[in-house]
């Protein structure tokens, strides 16, 4: 997510991580992408609501198939150099996760970035930052609580696959996938209730 700063034409990542540093747990987040500075806002509930659900879900899986780890923004990843993210969620491998344990952040090697746009941040997860993304990680995530959507884009491929149903993704050395239902996802993202399961 993340809208443009407009008090200065190229950052460099020196002068974000020190903008990072000067408030590490508040908001607005910053990001910076090609020489431009992202700044995000807080956001509204239903994103909240659908990053936590995500969040939940996916570490419920990767606890059960341990093959990979979870973890949410606010977290500094660098898979370019000169270009610092902060994906909502992102997945990355066993190796890297004990590396930046034991190093700190950075993280360079995700399997998996996932962002929640919201209507100031549409252009640059969808756009700008898919490109990065789209470059050095082997899924990107768009999930859209507007239009109860993922968009769902992988190396290799130009266009991204529009999931509505069932989300399904199998890391390598799992023995089953990981499945999301996201007709549920986004009606507890908005708090619709919904009937309980028999």
């Amino acid at each position: 997510m993340g809208m443009p700063a407009q008090e200065k034409q190229r950052w460099t990542a020196r002068e974000v991580r020190e903008l990072i540093a000067a408030a590490p747990h508040a908001t607005p987040r910053y990001e910076l992408v090609d020489g431009e500075l992202l700044v995000t806002p807080s956001p509204g509930p239903p994103h909240q609501w659908a990053v936590t659900r995500l969040l939940f879900e996916l570490a419920l899986y990767l606890r059960e198939q341990p093959v990979a780890d979870v973890l949410t923004s606010p977290s500094d990843i660098e898979v370019e150099a000169e270009q610092v993210t902060q994906p909502d969620i992102f997945i990355l491998s066993n190796a890297e996760a004990d590396r930046i344990t034991r190093d700190g952040f950075p993280a360079h090697d995700l399997l998996v970035a996932i962002e929640v746009v919201s209507p100031s941040s549409a252009r640059y997860d969808r756009v700008t930052k898919r490109a990065l993304y789209h470059r050095r990680i082997p899924e990107y995530w768009v999930v859209d609580v507007d239009a109860r959507i993922i968009e769902r884009w992988r190396q290799g491929h130009d266009r991204p696959e529009i999931v509505t149903g069932i989300l399904e993704w199998t890391p390598e050395g799992a023995t089953r996938p990981f499945t999301l239902d996201l007709p549920s996802l986004f009606a507890s993202a908005w708090r619709e209730r919904q009937p309980p399961r028999a």
